[in-house]
């Protein structure tokens, strides 16, 4: 009776230690891609539903961002912008960066905010993440919806600027922010299990970034001599290329871009692979 009975049990899912730095079970995301789903409809519900203007501040946000940044850096500094007007193309800087700098922001605390989630039930971790990349992806679409209207009329009033081939690109440079966000996130939510400093300088590092991301500067006003080390920066590649497709200006290379995917892969590679370590005993630290 007992071996009959042992032979008709079939598990669906079987949860044991993972000892191998590889061993990293992502066809686990596919199975639970309904919590996945749930996650992205609870921190939409979540963060929206005692404010007054509700998802109006993904629209606001940005604008205000770029009308300060167009006055100070536009017309009191006067740094040059490829000839496109300052306030496009600080837009289209503000909004690729949000998308990145939102999706970086939120996975980076990953273990230390759902520590009470983690330790009650088992799910694969890497959903929070992902369900967060997820959900900042439709922030960006409302924003990049704003940035076309303002495109469009910036054309009707006779700016110089055109849109090119690399338009096609784009579900192309949306997908290696998340893939970069994504893998930046959750590498610095690794490590800030151990060490907690880390929450504290996100702000002050992630705002740095964007200072060293194009968003402001354009690469063509980085002296050439500089240049290949300013490009080994991923999301400097992925703004020119956005701002390329839309004005037909920027520095795009076949090397700078084949170098920041390399960059940003790696970067991902090693998020996971770390993520996937911390998971099993960051209870005992967080």
């Amino acid at each position: 009776m007992d071996g009959a009975h042992k032979e008709e049990e079939k598990w669906d899912l079987v949860i044991q230690p993972r000892r191998l730095w590889f061993d990293l079970h992502l066809r686990d995301l596919w199975c639970y891609r309904d919590l996945v789903g749930l996650f992205v409809k609870r921190d939409f519900v979540t963060f929206y539903k005692q404010t007054v203007l509700g998802p109006l501040w993904y629209i606001i946000q940005p604008l205000l961002t770029t009308v300060v940044f167009t006055v100070i850096f536009g017309k009191l500094a006067g740094i040059p912008m490829d000839g496109v007007p300052p306030f496009l193309f600080l837009l289209a800087g503000n909004v690729t960066w949000g998308y990145f700098a939102g999706c970086l922001n939120e996975t980076s605390n990953t273990f230390v905010k759902n520590a009470g989630i983690f330790g009650k039930v088992y799910f694969p971790r890497l959903t929070v993440p992902v369900s967060v990349v997820i959900i900042n992806l439709v922030k960006f679409s409302i924003q990049f919806t704003v940035f076309l209207c303002f495109y469009a009329y910036f054309i009707a009033r006779g700016a110089a600027v055109r849109p090119t081939f690399l338009l096609l690109l784009l579900p192309v440079l949306i997908f290696q922010m998340a893939v970069l966000s994504l893998g930046s996130g959750i590498l610095i939510s690794a490590l800030t299990t151990k060490y907690r400093d880390l929450t504290f300088v996100m702000t002050f590092a992630v705002q740095l970034w964007m200072y060293i991301s194009s968003v402001i500067i354009p690469a063509s006003s980085i002296p050439e001599k500089y240049l290949p080390i300013y490009m080994l920066n991923p999301m400097v590649s992925v703004i020119e290329m956005f701002r390329y497709a839309f004005f037909g200006q920027g520095v795009v290379d076949v090397v700078y871009i084949v170098v920041s995917w390399v960059v940003t892969l790696a970067i991902l590679s090693g998020g996971i692979i770390l993520f996937s370590r911390v998971e099993k005993s960051f209870m005992d630290t967080v």
